[in-house]
């Protein structure tokens, strides 16, 4: 299953579907649990590991998963450095997790809806994935999974504080509930700094495309609660749910204003991010990203006509980056080979359709 994940652009979170899925591109919740009495990975002993490794492995066997969700298990050091990458680009496994040391594993299903992530910087992060904005089905997926994981394995837990992590800031629910948003029109109107750097006394933080660490790319934002204790699994994807709307809603609001005051204007930025992406005889991630996020926003608000759908152009957040590309040429490449064959790829999905 791993070589169909791997060579496929397309994924569950890249689907045309779910509430507002022209802004919100995906949404996700990550569930952090760890074992009883079993030291957490950071202090591991490559023994303990292995042991965690195989009785989350044999709890999943157990439970017949496959009736609903078949899961299927990675040892991550038996993949290659690039199915690893690519993994990592797809947003199915942690950066840490990429790193692919031993005794990491991963759990995922064919869909690509849930991947597991054994010993990453808890036992066990569950993570289920899914377009637009559809947190409360993200998380009915996720909680599901986790009741039958909990049916097997004895979790970390504390009456008072609730699961037990690695990292105090996930104490509590150990929920971690997140939405990627493209936001195109306020960056351009320069509002994105003043928006998103509100949502921090609101208890919500604000990352970049691949999360904590990285950098917006294409004006994409990953945004999601910042603490899990002292509010339920409810409370948080609500909050979470509320305050995307209301950004949706001022995303909605600036693209229109844009049309009515800045018509030709922005019909020659679309315009050019379009011929660029339709001639160049390279580009690299950066680019290409950024270049897509005017296209799109063309797109949503009918600039550019007979174009790629939706999730065809999510899907091409997938093709831009480094490692699917050289999977698909099946060789590693300099970084100057994969910004040719990066614009080859972008100039044959925007051959067709124009701007208006």
């Amino acid at each position: 299953m791993i070589k169909k994940i791997i060579s496929r652009p397309q994924s569950n979170w890249t689907k045309d579907e779910g509430l507002n899925n022209n802004i919100v591109i995906s949404s996700r919740i990550r569930l952090a649990r760890n074992l009883y009495k079993l030291t957490m990975p950071s202090f591991q002993k490559e023994a303990d590991a292995s042991f965690v490794l195989d009785k989350v492995k044999k709890a999943v066997d157990a439970l017949g998963l496959q009736n609903k969700e078949l899961l299927y298990f990675y040892r991550l050091n038996e993949l290659t450095d690039i199915e690893r990458e690519i993994l990592f680009e797809k947003h199915l496994i942690s950066s840490e997790h990429r790193e692919g040391k031993a005794n990491k594993g991963l759990l995922i299903n064919e869909r690509e809806s849930v991947s597991i992530m054994i010993n990453e910087e808890d036992h066990i992060r569950i993570q289920t994935l899914f377009p637009g904005l559809q947190l409360d089905k993200a998380w009915e997926f996720a909680d599901d999974i986790d009741d039958k994981l909990e049916s097997q394995l004895q979790y970390a837990f504390d009456q008072k504080i609730g699961y037990l992590t690695s990292c105090p800031t996930n104490v509590g629910t150990g929920l971690r509930a997140s939405v990627m948003v493209h936001l195109p029109a306020l960056a351009l109107t320069k509002q994105s700094g003043i928006v998103l750097n509100s949502l921090g006394q609101l208890g919500l933080t604000v990352r970049g495309l691949y999360g904590e660490g990285t950098e917006s790319i294409g004006n994409l934002y990953q945004i999601s609660n910042q603490v899990t204790l002292g509010q339920t699994e409810t409370e948080i994807i609500q909050n979470l749910t509320t305050l995307t709307k209301e950004i949706v809603q001022k995303e909605e609001e600036t693209r229109k204003w844009l049309l009515k005051e800045n018509l030709l204007q922005l019909k020659n930025r679309v315009g050019r991010a379009f011929g660029i992406l339709q001639n160049s005889a390279i580009l690299n991630t950066q680019e290409a990203l950024n270049y897509l996020s005017d296209v799109r926003m063309g797109i949503d608000l009918g600039i550019i006509t007979n174009a790629i759908s939706g999730n065809n152009l999510s899907e091409l957040i997938v093709l831009a980056q480094p490692g699917f590309i050289q999977r698909n040429m099946e060789t590693t490449l300099e970084p100057i080979e994969r910004d040719a064959i990066r614009a080859d790829i972008f100039a044959q999905k925007f051959r067709v359709g124009g701007a208006k």
